[in-house]
């Protein structure tokens, strides 16, 4: 029985192929063309967007087409050197004579399932990365941006990208795991961490690597010296993005008990000047329902009461046992819980499964190295983590592997380190294969020579080296 889109991946390595002979300066001239026709052409992009998940056009464009750009901008100006093949210096004098080159080699044909609630940036991105990188892309876009998909893949291929190196498969639901199926040699996944555990295991027992991105249950941390104001007004922001449908959402707000209920004042506040909102899956709806009374069942108190349907809500005098603290979702929703300390704040924010990005409210920046989470943003949130020239990612159930940045692009590709014996004697082989026993005495004393921790034990050890060296080869093995 053959593989899922046999067809497709055929055509695909063919077309990666030629493509990774091609140098990266060639890559990228693309990446290059995309970026002009974001800033030239974006209507029918922001209309599609719109259409599909009834996003305005004045938000789109600076959470997706801004992060966009800088994103292939930087790669422009830094893919060169990160991608170029890297001599190795400083090797130990065991290899004196071997020159050391270390190549990104592309893994060839990497499969992408998207996401919808960023649907240019998310997409876009590893789309790039993954190309700039030599490889080929069967793209499986999400089933809620079938507009955006199609218009995105077009101003990719009219960029100058060969319609084989980047294939966009059906924006359907099975695409998916059919997609796991396929003759890839990587996968990198946007979505929800449910999906993804299904996903991965699949994609561990076929030895396939991946980068998951998945879910967070944010956290942000508002000290006793923390601009309140500032405060309310970033977690309500960061608890509200896009609705709440932000995976970097900000769920979790734990409050000095000091400022407390003075901070929880100011998000009221700003609460109540909402209204209602339109979430894109009835399934995002009633998880928000089932959470809110979940945290009222366990003594939480939800601002507006009744909360509404799909109104922003509050959750005041949360608590870590409540649902909403250790269940990704999708909807404008906040705990606030008030704590002692610092201490007990990173306790209890690190009391949670997803480990993606933090926010931290203080008038002084200091070390918290506690926060067992990818990103930390001291007096704002979401946004920062955007920046092109950094890595994105999570721990835990947020998933593995980065996007963005140096580190993102090197994750498209796999490292092979060429090696080159320059001088003619190989000692080693002729001695190994015959078993010499003076090779022992070599070999320990070049150990204590190289690594001895006193200059005694390292001129015993030169010592030691030499004269196994020169015993080496003087009567055959018995």
């Amino acid at each position: 029985m053959s593989l899922p889109f046999a067809e497709e991946t055929a055509r695909a390595r063919v077309a990666q192929a030629a493509w990774a002979r091609l140098s990266v300066r060639e890559r990228l001239k693309p990446v290059r063309a995309f970026r002009g026709k974001l800033v030239d052409a974006p209507d029918e992009l922001l209309a599609a967007i719109e259409a599909d998940v009834h996003r305005p056009a004045s938000e789109v464009l600076g959470t997706d087409f801004l992060s966009t750009a800088a994103a292939a901008k930087y790669l422009e100006s830094n893919a060169r050197g990160i991608l170029d093949p890297k001599i190795i210096t400083g090797r130990p004098l065991w290899l004196f004579g071997v020159s050391t080159t270390q190549v990104a080699m592309p893994h060839g044909v990497v499969g992408l399932i998207g996401t919808w609630n960023y649907p240019l940036f998310l997409n876009a991105v590893p789309i790039l990365h993954a190309l700039v990188a030599g490889n080929a892309l069967l793209w499986k876009p999400s089933e809620q941006a079938p507009r955006m998909a199609a218009v995105l893949h077009r101003l990719l291929l009219e960029s100058g990208f060969p319609p084989d190196l980047l294939q966009m498969l059906p924006a359907a639901r099975d695409a998916g795991p059919d997609l796991v199926e396929a003759d890839i040699d990587f996968l990198h996944f946007t979505g929800s961490d449910t999906v993804g555990r299904k996903l991965a295991a699949r994609l561990g027992a076929r030895l396939i690597p991946s980068t998951m991105e998945l879910s967070g249950v944010d956290a942000a941390l508002v000290l006793a010296d923390a601009d309140l104001d500032l405060a309310a007004k970033t977690v309500f922001y960061g608890a509200t993005l896009n609705n709440g449908q932000t995976c970097i959402a900000t769920r979790r707000a734990f409050v000095d008990q000091s400022v407390y209920h003075a901070f929880a004042e100011k998000l009221k506040a700003l609460v109540a000047k909402t209204k209602p909102v339109e979430l894109q899956t009835p399934g995002q709806v009633s998880q928000m329902e089932r959470l809110i009374a979940d945290a009222v069942t366990r003594g939480g108190i939800a601002f507006p009461e009744p909360a509404g349907r799909c109104r922003p809500t509050v959750i005041l005098n949360g608590s870590t046992e409540m649902a909403v603290c250790h269940e990704a979702s999708f909807a404008p929703l906040v705990a606030v819980i008030p704590c002692d300390s610092f201490d007990d704040m990173v306790r209890r924010a690190n009391d949670c499964a997803f480990g993606l990005s933090s926010s931290v409210f203080s008038a002084t920046t200091r070390s918290i190295p506690e926060l067992r989470v990818g990103s930390v943003v001291f007096n704002d949130t979401i946004v920062p983590t955007a920046h092109p020239a950094t890595p994105f990612g999570g721990r835990g159930a947020s998933g593995w592997g980065p996007t963005q940045g140096r580190e993102g692009l090197l994750a498209m590709t796999y490292p092979k380190v060429i090696s080159r014996r320059f001088l003619p004697i190989r000692q080693h082989i002729d001695a190994g294969l015959a078993r010499d026993p003076a090779l022992g005495d070599a070999l320990m004393g070049a150990l204590r020579f190289n690594y001895g921790r006193g200059w005694r034990q390292r001129w015993r050890g030169l010592l030691q080296m030499i004269g196994g060296f020169r015993r080496m080869g003087r009567k055959p093995i018995e």
